[in-house]
């Protein structure tokens, strides 16, 4: 089984937005009114080649999020928050072609950790792929409510129609739900609610390890160690519960933790590299060495 990280361009947003300062609608308000930007991040999606079938877990951005009027203007989180910089070739479906892939024929499953647009912008790439999305998740980007949300739901292609999830209780470490996409239970989804409320994850059993694609559950590794929730998660207290039990999993075996929009990611998933063994060891350092 092979994995590979995909980079459909790059996203910028407010220091704010990366790690959250404050509660409530005071986060919210403090991720807008931040000017301090982030480096250009990496949007990857991620491509499983299994013997049951090629898995995509996300697709990545569009090309046209690049142009002036793709976005809302009057959505505040695109026009204060979010720059975006992706270029036709950068878009999932010229890049798995170059693989020798062709994503509507090829690939087996399209696994959606969520539905916002840096993570949903290429579902026009795989029409015709059965496409898993959590109930939860769906609900909550459809509509008005959606778009007020930030899901481009008006930018999904008209053939989008996705498998809908309810997980199951089936315990998996500490996650007390869970669903396999494969008959060898070697690629297992979990409910990572948080950045928003159904969000999931994708577990790869490979080896001694377990890969974690991660979506937005932190953006950084670091992040997570410290369990420090972003600036637009619809429920703080959900998503650093959803870090614990992260942690947890990672006591549990070898993890390999991959969030999106991480620039470490790639190399962390190409070397295997763990998450600490003692993650409250490894925040209390980094805590020590932020206030040196």
């Amino acid at each position: 089984m092979r994995i590979h990280a995909i980079q459909t361009g790059s996203v910028a947003i407010t220091q704010n937005w990366r790690r959250g300062k404050g509660h409530g609608t005071l986060r919210r308000l403090n991720t807008l009114l931040d000017r301090r930007w982030t480096e250009p991040l990496p949007i990857y999606a991620w491509v499983i080649e299994h013997p049951e079938g090629i898995i995509v877990v996300d697709t990545g951005e569009t090309s046209r999020a690049s142009q002036p009027g793709y976005f809302p203007g009057w959505h505040l989180y695109f026009r204060f928050a979010v720059k975006e910089w992706v270029r036709p070739e950068d878009e999932i479906g010229p890049q798995l072609r170059r693989m020798g892939i062709d994503p509507q024929r090829d690939v087996r499953w399209l696994v959606m950790t969520h539905l916002h647009t840096d993570h949903a912008g290429g579902l026009a790439h795989f029409d015709g792929v059965e496409t898993l999305v959590s109930r939860v998740e769906y609900a909550r980007a459809r509509g008005l409510r959606g778009r007020i949300e930030g899901y481009m739901n008006n930018r999904w292609p008209a053939s989008f129609a996705p498998r809908l999830l309810d997980f199951e209780n089936h315990p998996y470490g500490p996650f007390t739900q869970t669903l396999p996409v494969t008959k060898a239970c070697d690629v297992m989804l979990v409910p990572t609610p948080g950045h928003t409320p159904g969000h999931l994850s994708v577990i790869v059993q490979d080896g001694e390890h377990a890969i974690f694609l991660a979506g937005d559950t932190s953006y950084t590794e670091e992040l997570l160690i410290e369990r420090a929730p972003d600036g637009v998660s619809a429920n703080e207290a959900q998503e650093i519960d959803t870090h614990r039990h992260i942690l947890a999993f990672a006591r549990s075996i070898p993890t390999v933790y991959l969030p999106s929009h991480d620039p470490a990611s790639a190399q962390r998933l190409s070397q295997r590299r763990v998450l600490p063994a003692n993650a409250e060891a490894a925040r209390q350092t980094s805590n020590e060495v932020r206030t040196m």
